[in-house]
């Protein structure tokens, strides 16, 4: 199984718990417009590993797992390439490594039996999955990354259907989605949740800027300050508390 790699990280923090080999794979179907990984978008880029080799990277620090840590795939959007995550994650899982994929959930479609028969594979060999709810208004979502967020809530829905935890995540961007309101609609969606073990907000910064212009695009947030600490902190009060 072939899959195509933007880049790795042997000592991940910040991408499930403990400390993690991260896989960032290449490919994804949104364009946020705060992405600070625009170079991740194209499906074509990137470098072909098989999963077998993937594996035996991350095998290669196992030691320093200990009981919370493992792999996490990230991206672009991993789950684009399915077939890819679950030979990896099950080759992982072989050897004892646990498993966590940082996805939008995009990729889940509720009215096509295949595409819930291979997600269904998925939650068999992935431990956790960190969910990116970019906005929970539908136009405002649409605005924001190009796509509706029917999806991703749907696929939100699923997890909590099969038990499965999720940590969510939510990109704060302010007179984007940092506005009481949002928040508060979210967190009620949020509410219906069963397997939800933690809500991360995260902070919006400018660190991709420099990607942009690199790459020739116009940076869609020019001029856009990340948000302040109030800001930041009524928004882990109201989804979190």
């Amino acid at each position: 199984m072939i899959g195509r790699i933007h880049s790795f990280e042997s000592f991940g923090t910040v991408d499930g718990p403990g400390i993690r080999f991260v896989v960032f794979m290449q490919g994804c179907p949104l364009r946020c417009q705060y992405c600070h990984n625009p170079d991740t978008w194209e499906g074509s880029g990137g470098t072909e590993y098989s999963a077998s080799e993937v594996a035996a990277r991350v095998a290669r620090y196992k030691n320093y797992y200990g009981d919370k840590g493992g792999v996490t795939v990230s991206g672009g959007e991993p789950l684009l390439q399915m077939d890819f995550v679950i030979e990896l994650f099950r080759l992982c899982k072989a050897q004892g490594i646990t498993t966590c994929a940082d996805t939008t959930g995009i990729t889940f479609n509720p009215n096509d039996p295949e595409s819930v028969k291979k997600h269904e594979r998925l939650l068999e060999v992935c431990d956790l999955f960190l969910l990116d709810i970019k906005h929970i208004d539908l136009d405002k979502h649409k605005t924001l990354t190009g796509l509706s967020n029917e999806r991703p809530l749907a696929f939100a829905k699923f997890l909590s259907n099969h038990g499965k935890r999720v940590w969510i995540r939510h990109v704060l961007v302010p007179t984007f989605t940092d506005d009481d309101e949002s928040l508060k609609k979210l967190r009620a969606f949020l509410d219906t949740l069963t397997s939800v073990e933690k809500v991360e907000v995260l902070p919006y910064h400018t660190m991709g800027e420099v990607k942009y212009e690199k790459l020739g695009i116009p940076y869609p947030l020019k001029g856009v300050q990340p948000p302040t600490k109030e800001r930041v902190l009524n928004a882990k009060r109201i989804l979190t508390e």
